[in-house]
């Protein structure tokens, strides 16, 4: 049979499984192993189960259920209502200046967590409330809430950099040092966005009047406020950039951390450490499933010569390696308003990495290209998990359309954020050149 007869049947019969509503990673493994055995025979499985013992030596991976631990733990502290306490005292002169102090706690959060959803949930409850109260056009605060959630993914540590480490087999720690510049990046562009368009048009958030943004007093007793997640960040962060660490164990620093901020906040309680145990579990499993699938999909993807027809079919557009770049972006970008992030990773990661390789770019810039994506998707419909958080948490009065309209001009600045990141690759390689 050949080659492109196969590829047809084989991501023909992987959108025909996911239109059905079966779990990805099930999808993803079970189409896997099949083809394979159709293939090269039953010896195939031997090449997989290899490949997956040696993931599960893999002294990183620790550092995911850790991650998952010490985010679940800081979720249920009361770090956010302090936060936006503080950003409301220090910003809420400025018009926007809510919206833009909302942005400065999910970066912080981002730094704590390493997903994507908790500062969206938190930000929703605590600051959406607040600024609609105080006359803040309700697209506005719902956008920045959206855009901010989504950065968890991208401001290190992070989840989807340690997966992509896994599958592409770089660097944890570059992809962490990498992750940072681009962060502040995208933070600085949103909040000159709002400030503006804030300049612009005053009504869409109206500084708040002169009784409500506090006293110096207040102001500076409002900063312990950070104190705590400075040093969840430095414990984590510090460690790593300052060679004290591995990322994995800095990834128990991050538990040790969050474990002292429940203490502090009186939240150190049995049932919410049973809670986030149980939650740790449940997503470090699906995660296992996930790297499972990973690992068929890549097995069967080479054994079936496929790559040749991709590369002979990504030579084909115009515009040479950057073309090929723009076109792998554009891929990405529409499939995550249908998919999940850990699935358009084991997707796509095999058939690109080879390609952006070849074409002598460097991988860990790639990365950082391919999360950001991860994170527009987070925040764009149909899909977007971000969307459908927020929907969670909004009063009854805001509706889907609401939502889905809000996240369109700040996806068009994750986007120029995105394009300047491709013209000066130097804003992710810098740190990690520098720091390794």
């Amino acid at each position: 049979m050949s080659i492109e007869i196969l590829t047809l049947l084989f991501f023909g019969s992987l959108l025909f499984f996911l239109l059905l509503g079966l779990p990805l990673a099930f999808v993803l493994g079970g189409v896997s192993v099949v083809f394979l055995y159709f293939t090269w025979g039953f010896d195939s499985f031997y090449m997989v189960s290899s490949q997956i013992w040696g993931t599960m030596e893999s002294f990183t991976l620790v550092a995911i259920p850790l991650f998952v631990f010490m985010a679940m733990i800081l979720e249920r502290t009361g770090v956010a209502k302090d936060l936006y306490r503080m950003m409301h005292l220090w910003c809420g002169g400025l018009r926007g200046g809510l919206a833009i102090g909302t942005l400065g706690i999910c970066a912080v959060f981002a730094a704590m967590v390493g997903i994507s959803g908790a500062a969206v949930v938190a930000m929703g409850t605590i600051a959406l409330p607040s600024m609609l109260e105080r006359g803040y056009d309700k697209k506005m605060a719902l956008g920045v809430i959206n855009t901010g959630g989504g950065w968890g993914i991208l401001i290190p540590p992070s989840i989807l950099m340690i997966l992509y480490a896994l599958i592409t087999g770089v660097s944890v720690g570059k992809m962490f040092a990498a992750g940072i510049m681009p962060g502040i990046l995208l933070m600085v562009l949103t909040a000159i966005y709002i400030l503006v368009r804030c300049h612009l048009q005053p009504e869409l958030a109206p500084a708040l009047p002169k009784e409500e943004r506090g006293t110096w007093p207040e102001k500076l007793r409002a900063l312990r406020a950070v104190l705590l997640p400075i040093g969840v960040v430095i414990m984590v962060l510090g460690s790593i950039i300052g060679g004290i660490t591995t990322p994995t164990e800095a990834a128990a620093m991050g538990v040790l951390g969050a474990l002292i901020s429940a203490a502090v906040y009186r939240q150190f309680k049995w049932s919410i450490l049973q809670e986030a145990a149980i939650r740790t579990f449940k997503l470090t499993g699906m995660i296992m499933w996930i790297l499972f699938a990973a690992h068929a999909f890549s097995a069967a993807y080479q054994s079936m010569g496929a790559q040749d027809l991709i590369e002979g079919l990504m030579n084909m557009i115009p515009g040479g390696p950057w073309g090929i770049i723009v076109a792998m972006m554009v891929i990405v970008f529409l499939l995550a308003m249908v998919l999940d992030p850990v699935g358009i990773m084991l997707i796509t990661l095999p058939v690109f990495m080879p390609i952006v390789e070849s074409l002598g770019f460097d991988p860990i810039w790639f990365g950082i290209l391919f999360v950001i994506n991860m994170e527009i998707g987070y925040m764009t419909p149909p899909f977007g998990f971000n969307l459908f958080y927020l929907k969670g948490v909004v009063p009854p009065s805001i509706t889907m359309k609401d939502i889905y309209s809000s996240i369109i001009p700040f996806v068009i600045v994750e986007i120029v954020g995105l394009g300047l990141i491709m013209i000066f690759p130097q804003i992710a390689t810098y740190l990690p050149d520098l720091l390794f």
